[in-house]
């Protein structure tokens, strides 16, 4: 990869992007930037059914412009280029100066775990989402069989935690979701 130089600017989250675009990386891999650490891992058919299950739920009551799935968005940290498994865009919502979404938009948040990844979906990530104020962060995870339901974000943090068994519903009439998510078909690894 390219090297930065004492005269460079300070490094940047297009840069690193950039390398990665020049850079082979193999098919089936999400690759993303937490805290200026580049990230890859491989998509299974576990992780597709469940992110593929959550889009569908959503899509009965919100439009296909409004979900996004592996597309970057930056956020707030330290060279934070996320990925994210499922995005729900505000209505309305515009992409700034540099054609990309922008994290004030985000109304929910869902990430399926990888074995390999999973510390950045529990920590930096959530503490990401938390300072930009995503107001629902959901995790689901396979190994576990669960979901953790984050909600109500002040100060950097989540306020509320709700941790739930894949089969219950997650309900999310309460948020700006407003909808109930079944997991009784999500896959467990």
């Amino acid at each position: 990869m390219a090297d930065i130089d004492d005269n460079s600017d300070k490094l940047t989250l297009d840069t690193m992007f950039e390398w990665l675009e020049k850079s082979p990386i193999p098919d089936g891999y999400k690759v993303e930037i937490v805290g200026g650490n580049i990230f890859m891992s491989p998509q299974r058919d576990t992780h597709w059914e469940i992110i593929l299950d959550i889009v569908e739920q959503l899509r009965t009551k919100y439009s296909r412009k409004r979900l996004k799935s592996d597309v970057r968005i930056d956020y707030p940290g330290d060279l934070n280029g996320f990925a994210t498994d499922v995005t729900l865009m505000a209505d309305g919502a515009t992409k700034d100066d540099k054609g990309r979404w922008r994290y004030q938009d985000v109304e929910f948040v869902a990430e399926v775990i990888s074995k390999k990844t999973a510390a950045n979906d529990y920590g930096p990530k959530k503490s990401a989402y938390a300072e930009a104020e995503v107001p629902v962060y959901l995790i689901a995870d396979p190994y576990q069989g669960r979901c953790f339901l984050y909600t109500h974000p002040k100060n950097g943090e989540y306020a509320t935690e709700t941790k739930l068994p894949f089969g219950d519903d997650v309900d999310l009439g309460d948020t700006v979701v407003d909808l109930t998510l079944k997991t009784d078909e999500f896959p467990r690894d």
